[in-house]
């Protein structure tokens, strides 16, 4: 009997292409791009390439002793009920719940939050391979009508229905090339305010440019042609609008957003008129958030003059400002306006915190959480009943209620019961960056595991866009620890963990920062004995592939494994497709002749050196993944495969019907998940 020879790895067509930049001294800089070709994904030979690089990759995942295993702790741990944070409209409670292993979870309503609960909204009904997902909820004031947006095949394009909440049927209603956008109604529930762009050029919606955002209003029961415009800038392509309406009804506001840069515009007028926007911000000089309002004051949360955070009470009439809530030690994440005065969720250390005070901002007392970990809130600025969600490392998130100002949390599900977290233990350790910079970790793992090196250790980190990594619950991560792994989470700067200065201590040139800072926490790691390089696998996502690609190509030798998911890789191209340009406050340009030399110092496309011997690496991608396009995977992985000078594996693992990650079926995630810890198990050697 003759056994079929495993796949060899496939050939990889590379062209001539260079393309001819501008340095800082107006010098010619010529960069080869030779799979230039792999950015069309629709062309009959990129999809012929990934098909091969698909079968190639399952030769190799299809092998690993630990997959199966993984698939089935995986399936029984997501099979478990997760009810999601109540909120509250119109005397009615809603929530997303999943009973266990549907793709999508379920939008319910109620009567009284405990129960019991009526599905509104199944979008595994939807289709046939739960490739579609909700991407946008909104109820009416009264709570009579919902405003609903999908997802299909993970892309960020969405499309709006409308269904009337007690007969739970859909109205004529249909929205059409929203992105990046919520639904805001109007108070007397007769449509909503959208944003919307142009619809894509032939062949462009998944890689088209995303620009000229709109401000629409949509009167229900009425074709979108027939939308009202309220909002188009032609002159600012980048420009992005969302709408509030004040609970009184007295004023819209408009929140104008540039890309991902956190700083914004704050516009407001009479919601009546109909005429220009009094400009309360009129620069792109901090972040405004406005968390409430009463009458002329509105309250806004800001980092303007106060990197971690303050809240102004701003007369809108007048501009008179004063402050409310100060800065303090620690950053002031979000702040929520309740009956009686304001709720604040600061982070110290990566943690959440959450804080009462009164309608002058006075502290009245903290709200007592279980460890590390993380706080969902929910409230109504006319009720003092508040719901949040609480999660950590160890413990799915669980719903609580709470009625201030005195009332003790009150869970509104019971515990689950997935596994015994008691054999596990969550410490914070913080390693020092090449600068001197204290990088704060968390540390996960069995309390009786040796520090002897040789243990198997997964780093996640992100470091970028202003975004905190606070603890959370993984099914995935829990079966790495249940078979004896470390998981460690690094905050890493270009985050917002510890405010506005540490994020921007790693943007633009400082981006360097954040792949210094991920370097230190693996070697802490060693230096500890938790592990040693060759059990050290490194996983990130989106900006974090970015990290894990970077850190892949500057320290090679310092990894077991690295798994870097819809990164972006190509740092000279990566603004030319839908919204990339949205994240040059943090990258820079490679038109900008200031920036080229920085991100051709780091892009990991062209740091690969012809030679070197990489550790295994799986890269994770999607089809339709519109907003990291996958052709920064595809050129990285052909030219890695091409680069690699050891014997260790490079796999391709391209997710078809699949985008960024949101909206994913639970039934590829799971796949996804156990392909990706049987690799790291199989390859660290997990004990």
């Amino acid at each position: 009997m003759t056994s079929t020879p495993p796949p060899t790895l496939p050939a990889t067509r590379r062209d001539d292409h260079v393309d001819t930049y501008t340095d800082a001294h107006g010098a010619p800089v010529h960069v080869p791009d030779p799979y230039r070709w792999l950015e069309d994904p629709d062309h009959p030979d990129t999809r012929a390439w990934v098909a091969a690089q698909n079968a190639f990759s399952d030769s190799h995942l299809s092998g690993l002793p630990a997959r199966a295993a993984y698939r089935d702790r995986l399936t029984a741990l997501w099979d478990d009920e997760r009810p999601g944070v109540p909120w509250q409209r119109g005397g009615q409670y809603f929530r997303m719940f999943n009973p266990g292993l549907l793709n999508q979870p379920l939008l319910q309503v109620a009567a009284d939050p405990h129960g019991p609960w009526r599905t509104l909204l199944d979008p595994n009904a939807l289709s046939a391979d739960g490739t579609v997902a909700l991407g946008g909820l909104s109820v009416s004031r009264d709570g009579q009508v919902l405003a609903y947006a999908t997802q299909s095949g993970g892309s960020d394009w969405l499309t709006w229905r409308v269904r009337d909440v007690p007969s739970g049927q859909d109205r004529p209603d249909e929205l059409l090339w929203s992105k990046f956008s919520g639904a805001e109604w109007h108070p007397d529930g007769t449509g909503f305010y959208y944003s919307a762009y142009d619809a894509p050029l032939p062949g462009g919606t998944l890689t088209g440019t995303n620009s000229q955002q709109r401000l629409m209003f949509h009167r229900l029961g009425t074709p979108q042609v027939q939308d009202t415009l309220v909002i188009a800038r032609p002159d600012q392509p980048t420009w992005g609008f969302s709408a509030r309406v004040t609970e009184d009804a007295r004023h819209l506001i408009v929140h104008v957003w540039q890309g991902t840069d956190p700083r914004g515009l704050l516009w407001v007028r009479p919601l009546a008129d109909e005429g220009l926007f009094t400009e309360l911000v009129a620069a792109f000089r901090a972040m405004y958030s406005v968390v409430g309002s009463d009458v002329d004051t509105l309250y806004v949360l800001t980092d303007e003059d106060a990197p971690r955070g303050r809240l102004l009470a701003w007369n809108a009439a007048t501009g008179e400002r004063r402050t409310l809530i100060p800065e303090g030690p620690d950053k002031l994440e979000e702040v929520r306006a309740v009956r009686s005065g304001f709720l604040s969720l600061t982070l110290r250390d990566a943690s959440h915190r959450l804080h009462r005070h009164g309608r002058q901002g006075e502290r009245l007392g903290e709200l007592t959480l279980p460890t590390f970990g993380s706080v969902q809130l929910s409230t109504h600025p006319a009720s003092d009943e508040v719901f949040f969600g609480f999660t950590s490392f160890l413990s799915p998130s669980r719903p609580y209620r709470v009625r201030l100002p005195d009332g003790l949390p009150e869970a509104l599900s019971p515990e689950p019961q997935a596994f015994d977290a008691a054999a596990f233990e969550v410490t914070q350790d913080f390693a020092i960056s090449r600068d001197g910079t204290r990088v704060p970790m968390f540390i996960v793992a069995r309390r009786d595991l040796p520090r002897d090196g040789r243990n198997p250790a997964l780093l996640y980190g992100y470091g970028g866009f202003n975004i905190s990594l606070t603890p959370a619950f993984s099914p995935a991560r829990v079966a790495w620890l249940e078979r004896g792994g470390v998981y460690a989470q690094a905050n890493l700067r270009g985050g917002g963990e510890y405010g506005e200065e540490w994020h921007q201590a790693g943007t633009l040139r400082r981006k360097q920062n954040v792949f210094d800072d991920f370097i230190a926490c693996a070697e802490h790691l060693s230096a500890r004995g938790w592990t040693a390089p060759a059990h050290l696998g490194i996983q990130g996502g989106s900006n974090g592939g970015l990290l894990v690609g970077a850190c892949l190509t500057q320290r090679p030798d310092l990894f077991g494994a690295a798994v870097p998911q819809v990164g972006v890789l190509d740092m000279l191209r990566y603004h030319e497709f839908t919204i990339g340009w949205a994240w040059a406050s943090d990258y820079g340009r490679s038109d900008d002749p200031d920036m080229l030399s920085t991100l051709l110092a780091y892009s990991p496309l062209h740091n690969l050196r012809p030679g070197t011997a990489y550790p295994p690496t799986l890269i994770t991608t999607g089809d339709h993944d519109d907003r990291v396009v996958p052709a920064h995977s595809f050129k990285f992985g052909a030219a890695l495969q091409a680069a690699q000078g050891g014997p260790a594996p490079v796999l391709l693992r391209i997710q078809t019907r699949a985008g960024h990650g949101a909206g994913k079926p639970t039934a590829l995630i799971i796949e996804e998940q156990a392909d990706i810890h049987a690799f790291l198990e199989h390859h660290l050697r997990l004990r």
